[in-house]
């Protein structure tokens, strides 16, 4: 296995700084040795494409972790039902890979690289397809709206039902969201804002950047109560350990606020011995569009704080400085359990200052809406 996933690694670095012609080839690949294959994906490809070839690569760089390696791959090929991906074109797409890996790597690739590739993407492809056989639930939710808030020019606070079928995810976890009226076949990722509950009801946190975010521009300016979307099933690790003793610090970042929210509500109902801390940081003060429902927790949990902080508003009478700083001044946090979530920046520096800490690898989740 350490010499399998030294080639997968070593190989990588052939292609990793042409990430983008990688993606060429493989998609031009792909859709000659299949046609049908097109329709599948969105009819603009750009910025949404990759996340097929994303989850694969991904899943090559964690194969040396056995435990990790084989959720991580049953969990995705159970999301990707919602492509309405089946064995054949799997097969297909494998074909269309390791074209695209040759082509990219150049001079540079050779026969160790290409049979470890094989025998990736063979393992890769069983245990996804055997996540996705082992799924009773549909490949995806369709979901009514039922309320819509804005916060601001590029915020809202959005409530869905799942339909027909009950939904069950745990407090952490995201999910992908089609806005089919507007961006049929577009998925985007966003964290489930709430507790689990009977009703199959769900809040997300949404945040569109400025000329940028399809589908969150979508859900944020266009989406109104009694639309429907797609909501396909539950992914993520950044649930709670019931089991363990220690007090959690909660870090985030704008609507990164989302999974923590959820990992409170979920903590208040069972919670009494647990010490919890949370640091919400944003740029401005306006932006901290949370915090009056976090002071209400505070007021209903003894064992809950909240810390709010801003990075770029001297006027805010709260803490300043980037919430990673903020976080590192309060520490130590070494005998707790750590949740980290929001953009990859804030969570690259906040990961950092908890390996500064010298806080435990172990004890320490994140969610990311970016590429670490």
């Amino acid at each position: 296995m350490d010499n399998f996933a030294r080639l997968l690694k070593e190989s990588w670095t052939l292609v990793e700084e042409d990430r983008e012609r990688l993606s060429r080839y493989f998609y031009a690949r792909l859709f000659l040795l299949d046609p049908d294959l097109r329709k599948l994906f969105p009819v603009q490809m750009t910025g949404q494409g990759d996340r097929i070839l994303d989850a694969i690569v991904t899943a090559t760089q964690v194969v040396d972790n056995p435990e990790s390696f084989e959720e991580y791959l049953r969990s995705l090929g159970r999301d990707h039902r919602k492509y309405h991906v089946d064995a054949a074109h799997y097969e297909t797409m494998g074909v269309a890979l390791l074209d695209a890996l040759r082509r990219t790597a150049g001079d540079g690739w050779n026969l160790e690289y290409d049979q470890a590739w094989r025998d990736a993407y063979a393992a890769i492809t069983e245990k996804m397809l055997a996540g996705a056989a082992a799924d009773e639930n549909p490949p995806f939710w369709h979901a009514e709206v039922l309320t819509h808030q804005r916060h601001g020019p590029d915020t809202a606070v959005l409530t869905v039902r799942a339909l027909q079928h009950p939904l069950a995810w745990k407090a952490g976890q995201y999910v992908s969201i089609e806005v089919p009226r507007h961006l049929p076949r577009v998925w985007r990722t966003y964290s489930v804002a709430n507790a689990p509950n009977d009703d199959s009801v769900l809040e997300f946190h949404i945040r569109t950047p400025a000329g940028a975010g399809w589908v969150s521009g979508a859900l944020v300016r266009r989406t109104r109560p009694g639309d429907l979307l797609r909501v396909a099933a539950p992914m993520g690790s950044m649930t709670l350990d019931r089991e363990s003793t220690r007090d959690i610090l909660c870090v985030a970042g704008g609507v990164g606020l989302a999974p923590v929210k959820a990992l409170v509500e979920e903590l208040a109902g069972w919670n009494r011995t647990r010490w919890v801390h949370i640091f919400h940081g944003a740029r401005h003060a306006d932006d901290l569009y949370g915090l009056a429902g976090l002071e209400e927790l505070v007021a209903a949990h003894p064992w809950l704080s909240v810390t709010p902080a801003c990075s770029d508003d001297p006027n805010f009478g709260g803490e300043q400085g980037d919430i990673s700083e903020v976080v590192a001044r309060y520490g130590p946090w070494t005998t707790h359990d750590c949740y980290v979530s929001g953009s990859a920046p804030m969570v690259r520096a906040t990961l950092r200052a908890l390996a500064e800490d010298e806080v435990p690898p172990a004890n320490i989740r994140y969610d990311t809406f970016g590429n670490l």
